[in-house]
C-alpha cells in the first residue's frame, strides 16, 4: 500500500512528442517516482516493492537498468565496427546473504527478449535472471514463465468444460 507522500511523488510522465516519435509498441505509459521515469506503471510499482523491502530488511539494495554486456563489440569481414550487445534489465537486486539476481518486468516477451535472455543465461551462469509480471488474480507479483503456465492451464480446462 503507498503512503500520501509516494502517491503524491508519481506522477504520469507526459511529454510534448513531436509528431514523428515511436509510440511504445505496448501502449505502456512512461511514469515517474522520485524523479526517475520508468517505462511503464507496472515496472513503477515494483520499484516501489523493492523499496519497501529495503526499508524491512528483505533485501539489501537494488539498481536500476543495470547493463550485462552479451556479444563484445568486433569488426566484421567488411572492416565495419560493430558495437557491442547488452541486456539492459530493469533492476539487480541484492540480497543480504550477498547474492544477487536480476529482474525484468514483461507484459509480453519478444522473440529478441527470448534471445536475448537464452544469450544472457549461457553467460551468467551464476546470476539468475527472473521475468515477472502483476497478475492482480493470482494474488500480484509471478514470474513470467508460470504465469504463461497457468493461463495454458485455464484454456485447457476453459475447453473441456465446453465439452
Amino acid at each position: 500500500m503507498r503512503t500520501n507522500q509516494q502517491e503524491l511523488t508519481i506522477q504520469v510522465h507526459r511529454m510534448a512528442a513531436p509528431a514523428s516519435a515511436k509510440k511504445s509498441k505496448y501502449r505502456a505509459k512512461k511514469i515517474e517516482i522520485d524523479g526517475i521515469i520508468f517505462d511503464s506503471k507496472v515496472e513503477g510499482e515494483y520499484y516501489l516493492h523493492l523499496k519497501e523491502q529495503k526499508e524491512k530488511g528483505i533485501i539489501k539494495d537494488f539498481e536500476l537498468q543495470p547493463r550485462f554486456l552479451l556479444i563484445d563489440g568486433y569488426t566484421n569481414s567488411r572492416g565495419e565496427k560493430v558495437r557491442p550487445t547488452f541486456y539492459v534489465a530493469d533492476f539487480k537486486i541484492y540480497e543480504p546473504d550477498g547474492s544477487c539476481y536480476v529482474v525484468d518486468i514483461k507484459g509480453m516477451a519478444t522473440e529478441a527478449a527470448k534471445l536475448k535472455k537464452k544469450m544472457f543465461e549461457s553467460r551468467y551462469i551464476d546470476v539468475p535472471l527472473l521475468w515477472i509480471v502483476k497478475v492482480k488474480s493470482r494474488g500480484g507479483w509471478i514470474e513470467y514463465q508460470e504465469n504463461e503456465r497457468l493461463k495454458k492451464v485455464a484454456k485447457k480446462m476453459k475447453g473441456e468444460d465446453a465439452k
